[in-house]
């Protein structure tokens, strides 16, 4: 399928170190989302991988038209990736996903059926295929989150989500921010909801996240996210048109 120059979704993907992933997981987004109206473009950003990641992502580019890369010049953290993609992004809706093949493209034309009462569906990972380390940190941090931001976002550590990219790109994904997205999004007056997707095990390469850096960083960053709730003031403006003839007269 040739590529569109304004596509319907864009799906972005922040990568690091990656190669073996890359190749299987483009071959599930093809079979996942050739059937959807609208077309699509891929967006791959590579994060300052150290292995060959970008160079396979160029040869997709060069035998997919859907396919873009985005190259960062150094390894700044998924939330810049993020924020790379969403800029970059030229369809009306944008998915996220990860690289690392735990998530299952097939979920999006699902989730994407639900936006039509939400801005915001956020996958929640059902039969969650992790080690248990990564487990209890993400029920710890998740927790601790939803309790200081007084929010109910059910697992915020699943990058697979579908939402409008009107309010995607007025995010300020500050390092870290990818953690609170969808509060992050609400914050930007959108509706969020939440439905059960796919989680599988991971079949190429290592785990980039722990309890150093997923567990104690989240919980400092937890307090950025409350101050910014806090001083959110929420407004509207008119235009408002010139005074008819004769109506400033005394």
């Amino acid at each position: 399928m040739d590529g569109d120059a304004s596509p319907r979704l864009s799906v972005v993907i922040p990568i690091y170190d990656e190669e073996d992933s890359l190749e299987p997981l483009h071959r599930e987004l093809d079979a996942a989302l050739s059937g959807l109206p609208g077309g699509v473009e891929i967006v791959l950003v590579d994060d300052g991988s150290r292995d060959r990641s970008l160079e396979v992502m160029r040869g997709l580019a060069a035998k997919d038209s859907r396919v873009r890369v985005l190259a960062l010049e150094a390894n700044h953290g998924q939330s810049a990736a993020f924020e790379a993609g969403f800029g970059a992004a030229r369809g009306e809706f944008i998915a996220t996903l990860d690289a690392d093949l735990q998530n299952d493209p097939a979920d999006i034309p699902r989730m994407m059926e639900h936006l039509a009462e939400a801005d915001v569906v956020n996958g929640v990972r059902a039969d969650r295929q992790d080690d248990w380390v990564r487990k209890v940190s993400s029920k710890i941090a998740n927790g601790f989150r939803n309790r200081m931001t007084d929010e109910s976002v059910s697992d915020v550590g699943c990058s697979l989500r579908v939402m409008r990219a009107s309010h995607a790109k007025r995010v300020k994904m500050f390092r870290g921010m990818h953690r609170f997205l969808p509060t992050l999004l609400r914050l930007e007056g959108a509706r969020v909801t939440e439905m059960p997707v796919a989680h599988r095990s991971r079949r190429y390469g290592e785990s980039k996240y722990g309890i150093g850096n997923r567990l104690f960083v989240g919980l400092v960053d937890v307090f950025a996210v409350r101050w910014m709730q806090r001083r959110h003031e929420p407004w509207e403006v008119r235009e408002v048109p010139p005074a008819p003839p004769g109506e400033d007269e005394a």
